[in-house]
């Protein structure tokens, strides 16, 4: 992961119509391998940067935002660009609108937030090779096993804010 002094990041949709920035590392980097990520991204998985809504800037334009179904059943509400259609994040259910799941791949430099975990892997693409250096789960995991004390603490005073 990147250090602090290493922010904040900027990024955008393919246009430039939306334009953002993350003030901050993220809490934890999500590579999803499961089919409802690959056929919401078309492609083989997502990776997504999931951090506080508070520490992601919008410097330009005004993202839509769609509801769209996820394997939950729970939903999740995507910020597009309205001109160009990317998305640019994500809200799920289980963080709300204080969390947001940033797409790595709008990022300026996106090979600053690599994957910290690959995720639903028992569906992910038999061509995509992971390699040894990160956690692999086959479903989702536990956040307490797999995240850093910081990123632990940061998610705590997010719930707390939220109650």
């Amino acid at each position: 992961m990147t250090s602090m002094s290493d922010y904040p990041i900027t990024g955008g949709c393919d246009c430039q119509v939306l334009r953002y920035r993350i003030l901050s590392a993220p809490i934890f980097v999500h590579c999803c391998h499961c089919r409802w990520c690959q056929r919401e991204t078309g492609t083989a998985f997502a990776l997504n940067a999931l951090i506080e809504a508070d520490r992601v800037e919008l410097l330009q334009g005004e993202p839509d935002m769609v509801d769209t179904p996820s394997a939950s059943g729970k939903g999740q509400r995507i910020a597009r660009c309205p001109q160009c259609r990317v998305a640019i994040w994500s809200h799920y259910a289980g963080g709300g609108p204080s969390v947001c799941f940033v797409r790595v791949g709008t990022l300026d430099e996106p090979d600053r937030l690599p994957p910290d975990i690959h995720i639903h892997t028992e569906s992910k693409q038999p061509w995509v090779v992971l390699s040894a250096d990160k956690p692999v789960c086959p479903e989702f995991y536990d956040a307490r096993e797999q995240w850093p004390a910081e990123s632990l603490e940061r998610w705590k005073a997010l719930r707390a804010r939220q109650s």
